[in-house]
């Protein structure tokens, strides 16, 4: 992922990355089945949605921590 598709995806809500991760985690399934049927040979789509899944996991972990420090602040 691009750092102006980073960026976008920091302004969404946690509920709408988690859908997100969940459409990625499909694709990937899919890709993943392509790849074990011999229909594609194409290594670097799981590999490019892995890391995308991993990243937006890392977002949404960036904001539930976020979320506890201002709620003990206030």
């Amino acid at each position: 992922m691009e750092h102006k598709q980073l960026s976008d995806l920091r302004k969404k809500t946690i509920k709408d990355l988690e859908s997100l991760v969940d459409k990625l985690r499909n694709d990937k399934t899919k890709a993943i089945g392509e790849k074990i049927s011999k229909k594609s040979k194409n290594l670097k789509i799981v590999r490019n949605l892995r890391r995308d899944i991993a990243q937006i996991l890392t977002i949404i972990q960036e904001k539930r921590i976020l979320e506890r420090i201002s709620g003990k602040k206030s």
